[in-house]
């Protein structure tokens, strides 16, 4: 196929690109949800960069590329699961400003969910059927 038009992500090299990308930032929040969990907690490493490869991950769906290399919506739902659970038990101790804890379990509720979301909605939109040509 080659190229087919002039667009960032208009070239096999580009979407090679792409999903090169995407599985890093999805390869490593597996990782992370299946580490040690005091990883994900909101001080540590990986409990600020998950929600920033989700977020990551949301505005590529958003924008209908990825659809094919991104987890299946349940899979995110999983990881909120696990991640919500660290951040819950954890959060108390960091010891946040009024109103904090409340705005930020909003948007990491949202980032989960609207990744699920984006995710159902790209795969009901573009089925990938086994066999054909992407």
């Amino acid at each position: 196929m080659g190229t087919w038009g002039s667009g960032n992500f208009e070239s096999d090299t580009a979407l090679d690109h792409l999903s090169t990308v995407i599985d890093r930032l999805v390869d490593e929040v597996a990782q992370a949800m299946a580490g040690d969990l005091v990883e994900l907690e909101p001080d540590e490493y990986w409990g600020v960069a998950v929600p920033c490869n989700l977020e990551l991950l949301l505005s590529l769906a958003r924008a209908g590329h990825g659809v094919g290399d991104l987890p299946e919506a349940h899979v995110i739902m999983q990881w909120k699961t696990t991640f919500m659970a660290v951040w819950e038990r954890s959060i108390d101790g960091m010891e946040p400003a009024p109103g904090f804890k409340e705005e930020r379990r909003a948007v990491l509720n949202r980032t989960f969910d609207q990744l699920a979301e984006a995710i159902t909605r790209n795969a009901a939109a573009d089925p990938i059927v086994p066999g054909s040509p992407e």
